[in-house]
């Protein structure tokens, strides 16, 4: 476990899965990010690498050779290095290995960047491609936060509330979680999503191409809220385990999971990126503390 304060926040990160496990206000010792129990559910803040969600059947083809490769990817199981460390970030690294390769055939880099700004947290990967040959992936961020922040809430008691009005639609999943090719209009020149125990009762609401970049979580009773920018990223989910979890999972995404009927090869889905040889990407999102 490592940890990184300033004035306003500290945080914790666990090695394995360079994986965030604390946010935590140094003015009133209110802890944001979810515990983890596995009563229900286990994950904190977990990096899609080097798929977001689910390919069919646990596998996936590429040039003609299926690889195994389970829900969200390895990365959120994989042991990361502590790559670097300075009074405002730390940096968590995972590369290519023996193992990696049998899953997934490419030679990589992933960072996973943490940096503290005032009472901000700026998460920030980078992809590195140190192959002879493109590389092609997807990568989406699943933090999930308290909801309810005290036991006198509930989860009626919160909201999220987007940058702008928003006239849109939701991805529709199939029981298996799979995609369809079908869309729910879901806001029309709304900003508001009130929180009830049901909102997810049919899985995650599936936004794409928002006219917002921001969207924050907030109560009705005070003014503490979180607020996540997702500038970077074509896709947000939001979801919550649906059995009473008291938590609430924002998930910037570049790329989703397979579609119910997709048979084609990992390159050919939707929001998978090619980087070329010898080049990098980076993308980012921020999480801001309001109190």
């Amino acid at each position: 476990m490592f940890s990184l304060e300033n004035e306003f926040l500290s945080i914790k990160v666990k090695s394995k899965g360079g994986e965030l496990s604390s946010i935590m206000s140094k003015s009133t010792g209110t802890e944001y990010l979810w515990c983890g129990d596995s009563n229900f559910w286990g994950g904190q803040s977990p990096t899609l690498f080097p798929t977001v969600g689910k390919v069919k059947n646990n596998q996936y083809s590429l040039e003609g050779k299926a690889y195994p490769l389970t829900n969200h990817g390895f990365a959120r199981h994989s042991e990361f290095n502590l790559a670097a460390e300075d009074s405002n970030s730390i940096t968590f690294e995972l590369p290519y290995s023996e193992e990696t390769l049998k899953i997934y055939p490419y030679k990589f880099r992933l960072q996973i960047i943490y940096s503290l700004e005032a009472s901000s947290l700026k998460i920030s990967y980078r992809v590195i491609n140190e192959d002879n040959k493109d590389i092609y992936f997807s990568i989406g961020a699943h933090p999930a936060f308290n909801c309810p922040l005290s036991k006198e809430e509930s989860m009626s008691d919160y909201y999220f509330e987007f940058e702008k009005e928003e006239s849109t639609s939701i991805m529709t999943l199939t029981s298996e979680g799979y995609f369809k090719r079908e869309l729910l209009p879901y806001l029309k020149e709304e900003k508001i999503i009130n929180i009830s125990e049901d909102l997810f009762k049919k899985d995650a609401l599936v936004f794409y191409d928002l006219k917002s970049k921001s969207i924050a979580l907030k109560n009705k009773n005070n003014n503490k809220a979180i607020k996540v920018d997702f500038d970077s990223f074509k896709w947000l989910g939001l979801w919550s385990k649906g059995n009473g979890a008291p938590f609430i999972c924002i998930e910037p995404w570049l790329g989703h999971g397979d579609y119910a009927d997709f048979e084609g090869d990992f390159r050919e889905r939707e929001g998978v990126m090619c980087l070329a040889e010898g080049k990098e990407f980076s993308c980012s999102y921020r999480v801001h503390i309001i109190e």
